[in-house]
């Protein structure tokens, strides 16, 4: 299933979702100019290595942020920003401009490191925006759990255009990840971070949940006067 956009409006200029998009992209024409050699080295320099991480943790801090902003081919990059094209916006509108740049970020290093504990030996590095974007889809499970997301959805050898409620696409996209995770350990077929998605839309749910308790609190306060 490929979302194309959803029907909830934002109310503020989404500018660190713009941002991030912008910046990825920077990133990533960048990699595509890079001879093959030169990549490699780009994604063991910067990409997060869980093997290295454990065995010298300080060093590789820095890494847990820049391998957010790698991508390993055009259907990993493009994949990622659409997500967060669709999904970023509404969460920004909800968090603010600045806690949505600290969220963003705090997602993408509780994901890796997620990740990193079911594969602590890998030497394979980790890139992606996947867990940052995972965490930005929790939350948007948790305040717009009835909105529409306009799918593309294969049917045999048709594709239609349907209408959607978000709790059923994420939470079927939820279910996937938890399917391919299990399927994935002590497997060295896939270079796929399942365990990154997991934590990082869990992280989403669990601090959308704590914002929207802080919310309605803050409106009964106000109701009672």
């Amino acid at each position: 299933m490929i979302p194309l956009k959803d029907n909830i409006p934002t109310y503020r200029f989404p500018l660190f979702n713009y941002f991030f998009i912008f910046l990825n992209s920077l990133i990533f024409i960048y990699e595509l100019f890079l001879p093959f050699p030169k990549l490699k080295e780009l994604f063991l320099k910067t990409g997060f290595i869980p093997y290295d991480f454990f065995h010298s943790p300080l060093t590789n801090l820095p890494n847990l942020i820049t391998s957010i902003f790698l991508h390993g081919g055009w259907v990993h990059f493009l994949g990622n920003m659409l997500y967060l094209y669709i999904f970023g916006d509404n969460v920004e509108d909800i968090l603010g401009h600045f806690s949505y740049l600290i969220f963003y970020i705090s997602a993408g290093i509780f994901s890796s490191l997620i990740q990193a504990t079911f594969s602590f030996s890998s030497k394979i590095p980790m890139i992606g925006a996947s867990g940052a974007i995972a965490g930005i889809l929790g939350i948007y499970f948790v305040f717009f759990p009835f909105a529409k997301v306009l799918t593309l959805v294969p049917f045999f050898f048709f594709w239609q255009i349907i209408g959607i409620p978000a709790f059923f696409f994420l939470g079927f996209w939820f279910l996937i990840q938890i399917w391919s995770g299990i399927f994935s350990l002590g497997s060295s077929l896939t270079n796929i971070a399942f365990f990154a998605h997991i934590g990082g839309f869990l992280y989403g749910i669990f601090i959308g949940t704590l914002i929207r308790k802080k919310k309605i609190k803050k409106y009964l306060k106000f109701l009672s006067f």
